[in-house]
């Protein structure tokens, strides 16, 4: 770590701060920071095989400085392309108001993916503040079949966007089987979306999945444009009139939200 910790000092002065270089020169160097930190992570953690504790301390730690060092970038290249790349960097690192406030501050002439980039990230962000906890939901519709056939019933539903060839997506299955199972009744109800995915590479997961609950296929990008989801799973437990109550819940959160929701906690 001590020569992690050395790299990352000189090189962090000079890419946010060095005003005599060109913002070429300073790409180049931020960029190497980052690529260094990344192969400094994906050899020291095969440090901590076996123990679990300090490879957790360990990753928290590269972590830190990796957005410290992007928050330093961003801060000092508002007005250049490396801040543009230090906010791809932060995205969901980042709180959402002081991110969308980092965003609208950005004034750097952009083109080409850089444009569609923040033009994608404006509006995911207002998408993300219309789908918000506490905001009722927005339906949609694919291949005749509604969001609204499921949500604001009556029921609490917790709803997973996935897709076949995501590994946490999968990850995930087991803890929502057993969700499922516990809770599914006249209070509570699930639902897959798939999103993102082709047709029959869905039906096919489902079936070694077991999912058992119901399912919108094909949805592609029509969902996540609408609820601003960025990354899959994004698993949402909407209430028995549509409001959305949790969102983003991944693990124990899981359970722990659908137990709270219904009282049972």
């Amino acid at each position: 770590m001590k020569k992690l910790f050395v790299i990352a000092g000189i090189v962090a002065v000079c890419a946010v701060s060095c005003k005599t270089k060109s913002v070429e020169e300073k790409l180049t160097e931020f960029n190497q920071w980052n690529e260094a930190l990344i192969e400094e992570y994906t050899t020291g953690i095969m440090k901590f095989e076996g123990n679990q504790e300090a490879a957790e301390e360990y990753a928290d730690s590269i972590i830190g400085l990796y957005k410290d060092y992007n928050l330093k970038a961003l801060k000092g290249n508002l007005d250049n392309a490396v801040g543009v790349a230090a906010l791809r960097n932060l995205y969901g690192s980042v709180e959402q108001d002081e991110f969308e406030d980092y965003v609208n501050k950005i004034t750097a002439p952009v083109h080409g993916k850089d444009s569609v980039f923040l033009s994608g990230l404006k509006e995911a962000l207002k998408a993300q503040k219309s789908t918000a906890e506490g905001q009722m939901f927005t339906d949609f519709e694919v291949d005749g079949v509604k969001f609204s056939d499921f949500i604001g019933k009556g029921k609490y539903v917790l709803v997973d966007f996935w897709a076949s060839w995501c590994g946490p997506c999968r990850g995930e299955m087991p803890n929502l089987r057993a969700v499922y199972n516990d809770f599914h009744g006249d209070k509570f109800d699930m639902l897959s979306v798939a999103v993102w995915d082709k047709p029959e590479d869905t039906v096919k997961a489902a079936e070694e999945e077991n999912i058992v609950w119901n399912q919108i296929i094909n949805a592609q990008k029509i969902p996540t444009d609408i609820y601003g989801i960025e990354g899959i799973p994004h698993i949402i437990l909407f209430g028995p009139d549509g409001t959305i109550l949790k969102r983003n819940l991944r693990g124990e959160a899981i359970r722990e939200a659908v137990e709270e929701a219904l009282g049972d906690k």
